[in-house]
């Protein structure tokens, strides 16, 4: 799949995917002349606060509960850099490296907004982190909100602390050194300005976006693959009934349900075996959609954010005529309610996938082999993977928990309601990794299902699926090492290439003037190259891109 090389911002909204480029996939990060035009002016305006004497909150005051403390001009520098060492005192381990960078590139957008005062040098230094690849070591937790995250990415600048860089964790001051760069001198309100805002909340929120996109078409695939298994009645999936209920994310998982089913024998054979399947089987378009219609709406409270002025006070106007505004513009509500919102819709979204799964071994709603083993008795098959996955499900529903509604008060009564949207976002974390592994089982014991059937033809779309797993994972004839398999399983989940392989033949299918099938080999054995042999397309459009 092709990526960006450079994102440059600062003349057209940022998106989630921008954030994405940067953080996971390398990409550098430039501002545009008009960005740094504008941070130029707010920088020019603190100069002429600070040559004025005016009081201003966190340009020549303290911070918090010590507003009302006025400082020298020859404080301020000071105040800046011991802003920085103060606030990093965050506990844990450290995040992984592309969280870090999410946030990172998270702050150089909100400080392209040129409401926040901080210089330009400061800025150059954080772009530079990101594009030498020089990335702090930074604790997970100690965050109501924001602060101590940004605080020790800013220490970085100052030489101080550690750094993931070349494969090993160094000193912030070496690996500076190694890439011929020098600590940053801090100035009035840059120490303010690089702890203030949502920045964490929110480069951690986009990364989740990108995650919830790829999770959400797996598990219309894998889902899709069970349904088969299952000999599942396609009346439920029937796109005159599915209309009569008309949220957008149903009508796409639906679209999406018919195309990966197409031309399946398995299914044509199976009409009227019963009235209708349990519930967990025939509702995936109204519970995978669900989850559809809440990412659409998380997703534009996340971006309103990332492309918002966060900061405290925030700089208005020119040096000649300006106004310095103390406000709440760092308060995360909005993304903390959405990362809450998005962890409740996927802990929903692996729910349904374990009693999906539950129903695949068991023999008495299945009618399949007892835990999918030609042999059971001597072999226990797939039983203790599923309750891995209800372990899994027990631990979201924990998760699912709103970090929101928690509130404490700080800062000698100052900051008296507080947001938690950096612990909803890692929580969120949390939740995609377990959806992701309980996906992964269900993706084990449907293409073991499979296995099963010997001669009608799975659907067009599903029959890719399970060929894309048995490259990785053999099939099973008796009990084996299983937690390898798991980890194959993941690793493909997060393998947009194999995903877009998948809808790119059902397009194809769809686009065909007759839907003649050839034999299941050289079916899947040309689909497997249509969709190596292309360039990827937007994932998240599914089966309806056309």
């Amino acid at each position: 799949m092709s990526r960006a090389e450079q994102v440059i911002i600062g003349d057209a909204p940022v998106t989630w995917q921008d954030v994405v480029a940067v953080a996971r996939h390398g990409a550098n990060l430039a501002l545009s002349e008009s960005a740094w035009a504008r941070i130029d002016n707010a920088q020019a305006i603190v100069q002429s606060i600070v040559a004025s004497g005016e009081r201003a909150y966190g340009v020549n005051t303290g911070l918090g509960a010590l507003c009302n403390v006025s400082l020298e001009r020859e404080q301020l520098s000071r105040l800046s850099r011991n802003t920085l060492l103060s606030h990093a005192c965050g506990v844990g381990p450290a995040l992984p490296d592309e969280q870090t960078r999410a946030i990172t590139c998270a702050a150089i957008i909100n400080y392209s907004q040129g409401r926040s005062g901080i210089h330009r040098q400061v800025v150059q230094a954080l772009l530079a982190l990101l594009n030498h690849r020089i990335t702090p070591q930074v604790p997970s937790q100690g965050s109501v909100g924001y602060l101590t995250h940004m605080a020790h990415i800013g220490v970085a600048l100052l030489g101080v602390g550690q750094v993931s860089y070349r494969g090993q964790t160094v000193s912030a001051l070496q690996a500076l050194s190694e890439e011929g760069l020098s600590p940053v001198e801090l100035g009035a309100k840059d120490g303010l300005c690089l702890v203030n805002g949502t920045p964490c909340m929110t480069g951690l929120s986009c990364l989740a976006v990108a995650d919830v996109n790829r999770l959400m078409q797996w598990a219309d695939v894998i889902s899709a693959m069970t349904f088969e298994g299952l000999r599942g009645q396609l009346d439920a999936f029937d796109e005159t009934i599915i209309a009569l209920k008309p949220h957008p994310g149903m009508q796409q998982v639906g679209r999406n349900l018919r195309g990966l089913l197409a031309g399946s024998e398995v299914l044509a054979n199976s009409q009227g075996i019963r009235t209708q399947d349990a519930l967990s089987i025939r509702s995936i378009p109204q519970v995978h959609g669900a989850t559809r219609d809440q990412l659409a709406h998380a997703t534009r409270q996340i971006e309103i954010e990332l492309n918002s002025a966060t900061d405290n006070p925030l700089l208005l106007g020119t040096p000649q005529a300006y106004r310095v505004v103390s406000q709440a513009n760092p308060h995360g509500q909005s993304v903390a309610m959405a990362a809450d919102l998005l962890a409740i819709a996927m802990a929903e979204l692996g729910s349904i996938a374990e009693r999906r799964l539950d129903r695949l071994i068991n023999p008495t709603v299945s009618g399949l082999p007892a835990f999918l083993v030609s042999q059971p008795g001597v072999n226990s098959g797939m039983m203790i993977v599923q309750y891995v996955a209800a372990s899994l499900c027990a631990e979201n529903r924990q998760l699912a928990q709103p970090a929101v509604i928690d509130n404490y008060v700080t800062s000698g009564l100052q900051e008296d309601h507080l947001s938690m949207g950096t612990s909803a976002a890692l929580k969120l974390h949390k939740v995609l990794e377990n959806v992701t592994q309980i996906l992964a089982i269900e993706y084990l014991l449907a293409a073991q299902a499979f296995e099963f059937f010997k001669g009608p033809r799975f659907g067009v779309g599903t029959e890719v699926a399970w060929r894309l797993l048995r490259e990785r994972v053999p099939a099973y004839d008796e009990d084996r090492w299983l937690a390898p398999d798991i980890a194959s399983s993941v690793t493909l989940l997060k393998n947009e290439e194999s995903l877009e392989t998948v809808f790119q033949r059902c397009r194809e299918y769809a686009a065909a003037p007759h839907h003649n099938s050839n034999s299941r080999s050289s079916s899947a054995k040309s689909a497997v190259q249509a969709g190596a042999g292309s360039e990827a397309t937007d994932i998240n459009e599914g089966v309806a891109a056309s």
